[in-house]
């Protein structure tokens, strides 16, 4: 844990030599018609890390925004850290650098910072959703494979994985040439996933909250921002529970990716390096009742892809 209240809270270093800002916009749910102003106020704000996914549906606005900010001078591409990722029917080796390029030309770049591969799940080629039809047998170590050549090339200046257990993390490790960079998980006070930072921290990974506020307003419906200790922390340091949240986050280690389309909210979201949680404090959210609040229920069926249950998606963790 680090209670520096300096510069070097801004970023942390990946296992490639570059640097990771501490803080990135999420995009999910951020419906077309409002992300691209988003992404224009976050980065306005301060904002150099802008989380993505072809599947979130709005990369091409999200793309029409970052030409903006790059030609009126706002920022330069190379300040700039963007990831995206490679969604679950493109698993297949052959789809993998297409749906890279798809996503490049979406959001009109040469290269993407992080590139992750987004489910440890593989549907059809060319399907939408996940239902059970359309799941297909997984191909994971081909999959790393062909990220592997994105890397090589230069497409991609990082890879990494996202929703992947302890155990799939070690299973990806056991077998990958280029070891990944990030694993982007769900992470938060209310689900703190110790075993999994034990392990990223043990072998050179970075660890990346998506959800760090717990998802309010979506269909995940997190609460957490209500837990009673996370409030009486707030109060007595005079922040907001979302900013204790992602403080939290920022001294246990990894980067938080809070979603918001509201430009006052964005701001508070950034202002988290002047100020730090103290030990003493610090060591109360260890009290916290810990759960999972994304299961990912969609990903399992008895008969159709490969989790029959939750317990053998997450391998324990829920």
């Amino acid at each position: 844990m680090s209670n520096d209240k300096d510069s070097e809270n801004l970023h942390f270093d990946l296992n490639t030599g570059a640097k990771i800002p501490s803080v990135g916009l999420g995009t999910w749910h951020a419906e077309p018609g409002v992300v691209g102003q988003a992404v224009i106020a976050a980065v306005k704000n301060g904002y150099r890390h802008i989380d993505c996914a072809s599947v979130y549906g709005n990369e091409k606005e999200i793309g029409v925004a970052l030409k903006e900010l790059f030609s009126t001078g706002v920022v330069h591409r190379s300040e700039i850290f963007i990831t995206s990722k490679l969604w679950c029917s493109d698993h297949a080796p052959e789809d993998v650098s297409t749906a890279l390029s798809k996503s490049l030309e979406d959001l009109q770049l040469d290269y993407i910072d992080l590139y992750l591969i987004h489910w440890p799940i593989r549907t059809k080629p060319g399907s939408k959703g996940l239902t059970p039809e359309v799941m297909a047998p997984l191909c994971l170590p081909e999959t790393w494979n062909a990220m592997e050549g994105l890397y090589a090339s230069g497409q991609a200046r990082a890879i990494g994985v996202s929703n992947f257990s302890t155990k799939k993390l070690q299973d990806l490790l056991s077998y990958a040439k280029v070891p990944p960079a990030v694993d982007q998980v769900e992470c938060h006070p209310v689900w703190q996933q110790h075993s999994l930072h034990n392990l990223c921290k043990s072998t050179g990974i970075h660890l990346s909250a998506y959800s760090p506020l717990g998802s309010p307003g979506t269909w995940v419906k997190g609460e957490i921002l209500k837990e009673p200790l996370l409030v009486e922390i707030a109060e007595k340091l005079q922040k907001s529970p979302a900013q204790v949240a992602l403080r939290w986050g920022i001294q246990s280690g990894h980067s938080v990716l809070p979603k918001s389309v509201n430009e006052s909210r964005i701001k508070e979201n950034q202002s988290l390096f002047d100020w730090c949680i103290p030990p003493e404090l610090f060591s109360k959210f260890s009290e916290i009742h810990q759960q999972r609040l994304l299961h990912a229920d969609f990903a399992i069926h008895e008969s159709c892809g490969p989790y029959k249950s939750l317990d053998e998606l997450w391998d324990g963790e829920i």
